[in-house]
């Protein structure tokens, strides 16, 4: 006989299994439930979601105004590219059936899809299909409404530019958004440009302190709404005490918008510079060391644009890596074509400075001759690589290009790298001793011929280089380096004949001061002055700002 407690216990063991296979059962029962009816409850929130956007087939712009209302409170995936949909005019309605579609014309057809599955609905003809029309209170509102939806996009600059797009429809609505967002926004210029937002928005409160705080808080702000909405008070408020805030505001953002406009005058100015040392270093050596006035070097810049142009044919599918192959091919092509000049016609007029200016000239136009045939007389464009575009936005007045950025820390590198070579090295060693002293130089073993060629071809090399950094900021043509050619004279007669410091500073100083005066004297007049200062300058200081030390240059 079974004892009574194992009996029970046989009992509890069977119940706790019915009991799990009961659990077991339903759980089975609960997500096969699940499993059926969540894609047909997903396929009813789409399909009341296509009736409503089925409603803005009507031709009241009231009833569309509410219905664009509903569709952004309803928050589908799909809601913003339906918005912008029917900001760009695509959406129609199917006029049998009243079906809201994205449709596409093709000539005289407009075919069709879905606005959830991109499902092909067919092809109609004119008449079967019509727009989906907006007036301009509904736009405002879709805009206001895409931007508020981006308010909370992971990346901050998509949240700036949504912030951004309300600053010229600014509503209740928006601000009440903005302040509930303040307390978890991160970004700083995010919080900045929304406490702009509800600034501008205060500045139209009934009251007047109210007005004067949003006043206080816009001071010295630089976003063109906001000198915008100071001018309005100025002209229209009330209350003189708003006004005259308003007024002081308004000078102070005008004096923080000219020394920016000053501070980007001065980058234009070291840009432009930049370019000139470039153009003027490699002249400033040859010059230094031979006495020798190169009329062709301007087109030695001009071959360095067109290798860069021809690498960038060479390479098109690697643009931003084409441009580090173009510096040295563009060096060792100006520096061959430099050599040759040296080897076939200087040497030849070797101390006929008259004529060796003529020759050089001769040259100029036998090279712009050969590149005309070779690539025609049209300007051609250089791509600039990604990496190189764009800006580096400082605030809403200042921005800096970022291909004249590069082009200054490329003129500097570039400056770096001679310096070395002439400190450093033998060949600047010999080159030094031969710009001091010819003779001497000589007597001590120095090759001077062949000193002359190394130091015409790192020059003309130099001017390669030059040609690079152009390409990228104006287009490629015979006559480019024309352009350059009488202000790299310029630099290197002012900064002083030989001395590369002196073209460094010189450069600089010209490119400022060319900057500073075009805006009240104009580009041509601008230059002639300066020329003038230079042709004074010259009379009191002959040998330039840092005259070349040695037994040579006292001779001379």
């Amino acid at each position: 006989m079974m004892a009574p407690f194992s009996y029970i216990n046989k009992i509890m063991k069977y119940k706790n299994f019915l009991s799990w296979r009961r659990c077991a059962s339903f759980f089975s029962l609960f997500f096969l439930i699940v499993g059926v009816f969540s894609p047909l409850q997903s396929f009813a929130k789409e399909e009341n979601f296509q009736d409503l956007l089925n409603q803005l087939s009507t031709k009241d712009f009231s009833a569309k105004f509410n219905i664009v209302e509903e569709i952004v409170q309803k928050n589908n995936p799909e809601t913003k590219f339906i918005l912008n949909s029917l900001l760009e005019g695509k959406i129609y309605s199917i006029k049998n059936t009243k079906k809201v579609v994205f449709a596409v014309k093709e000539k005289n057809k407009y075919t069709t899809t879905g606005l959830f599955n991109n499902e092909p609905l067919g092809i109609f003809t004119k008449s079967e299909v019509t727009k989906v029309k907006i007036n301009n209170k509904i736009r405002k509102k879709i805009k206001t409404s895409l931007a508020l939806l981006d308010l909370t996009h992971p990346d901050e600059s998509i949240r700036l530019d949504a912030v951004k797009s309300t600053y010229k429809s600014i509503s209740k609505e928006v601000v009440n958004t903005m302040q509930l967002l303040l307390k978890t926004e991160e970004s700083e210029d995010v919080r900045n440009s929304m406490f702009v937002v509800i600034s501008i928005y205060n500045l139209n409160s009934d009251n007047p302190s109210e007005r004067i705080k949003a006043i206080e808080s816009l001071e010295g702000n630089l976003e063109p709404i906001v000198k915008v909405q100071l001018k309005r008070l100025i002209d229209n408020d009330l209350d003189e005490g708003v006004r005259l805030k308003a007024q002081k505001a308004l000078e102070i953002i005008d004096s923080r918008i000219d020394m920016f406009k000053t501070f980007e005058t001065l980058f234009f100015g070291i840009s432009f510079g930049s370019v000139l040392i470039l153009a003027a270093i490699g002249l400033a050596i040859t010059f230094g060391v031979m006495g020798v006035i190169n009329m062709a070097h301007g087109e030695l810049i001009m071959l360095g644009a067109y290798t860069t142009y021809v690498v960038q044919l060479l390479m098109p599918n690697h643009i931003g890596l084409s441009i580090f192959v173009a510096i040295p091919a563009a060096f060792l092509v100006s520096a061959l074509v430099g050599i040759i000049i040296e080897r076939g016609i200087i040497r030849l007029l070797h101390g006929r400075v008259l004529e060796t200016l003529l020759a050089t000239f001769g040259v100029s136009l036998v090279l712009q001759q050969i590149v005309r045939t070779i690539f025609s007389p049209l300007n051609r464009a250089v791509k600039t690589p990604e990496w190189m575009s764009g800006a580096l936005e400082i605030n809403g007045i200042l921005s800096l290009t970022w291909n004249r950025l590069y082009i200054i820390a490329f003129c500097l590198i570039v400056f770096a790298v001679l310096i070395m070579v002439l400190k450093k090295t033998s060949l600047g060693l010999q080159v030094r001793a031969v710009s001091q002293d010819r003779s001497m130089a000589r007597a001590m073993g120095v090759r001077s011929n062949w000193v002359d060629a190394m130091t015409f071809g790192l020059g003309s090399g130099v001017a390669g280089i030059a040609g690079v950094a152009l390409s990228q900021l104006t287009n490629v043509g015979p006559n480019l380096g024309q352009a350059y050619i009488i202000d790299s004279f310029m630099v290197v007669v002012f900064g002083g004949v030989g001395n590369l410091w002196g073209t460094l500073i010189s450069g600089f100083g010209l490119g400022v001061i060319n900057k500073f005066m075009e805006p009240w004297a104009g580009a041509v007049l601008a230059k002639v002055l300066i020329l003038i200062f230079i042709i004074l300058f010259i009379q009191k200081r002959p040998r330039g700002l840092f005259p070349q030390k040695g037994r040579s240059a006292e001779v001379n």
